[in-house]
């Protein structure tokens, strides 16, 4: 058990289902762009983590940029997502790839996907560590994802809580009292 702020939190998944996943994830996208050089997009802050095992399991040529966006305050979403970083690189008949660590409502993605299609993006996909089915609140298709997990507020491997957790190797779900 650890402690954030002021929410305590249990082992939910281990570093090595992480790591498990994200091979899994990595051997699909490496089949699917064989030949191809796809543009990979994280989003910022809490992909890094995911993203930087992601590509160091890709034997595909690729690119990795960043972008950052927000619709979360403490652990709640406010259902409005902010640009903070955009998309600085020309993705003109470009394949691409969105690397998200967590989708849970799914408000953010489905606000970004018209943007980067406007882009003139030969395909895109999204590529997930974690989905939460439950909570999705819009249609998306989620070509990759490593892992479905229910509705809990998790943390660590990149997430995080108010911007604390983010260094947790395991992932932590929140201990309802």
């Amino acid at each position: 058990m650890i402690t954030v702020k002021d929410l305590r939190f249990e082992k939910f998944m281990d570093e090595g289902q992480i790591k498990k996943g994200v091979a899994e994830v990595a051997a699909k996208i490496n089949a699917d762009y064989a030949g191809k050089t796809p543009v990979l997009i994280a989003i910022l802050n809490g992909a890094f983590v995911f993203a930087a095992d992601l590509v160091r399991e890709l034997t595909v040529a690729h690119e990795i940029h960043f972008a950052k966006f927000s619709s979360y305050e403490g652990t709640e979403t406010t259902g409005k997502v902010k640009q903070l970083i955009g998309v600085n690189c020309d993705l003109r008949g470009r394949d691409v790839i969105i690397v998200e660590d967590i989708i849970d409502t799914g408000t953010t993605m489905y606000d970004l996907l018209p943007k980067i299609r406007e882009m003139g993006v030969s395909s895109l996909e999204i590529c997930t560590l974690l989905l939460k089915p439950e909570k999705l609140k819009v249609p998306l298709n989620i070509k990759y994802c490593a892992m479905e997990i229910p509705n809990a507020f998790i943390l660590g491997y990149g997430l995080d809580y108010d911007n604390l957790g983010r260094n947790y190797r395991d992932i932590y779900q929140v201990i309802e009292d």
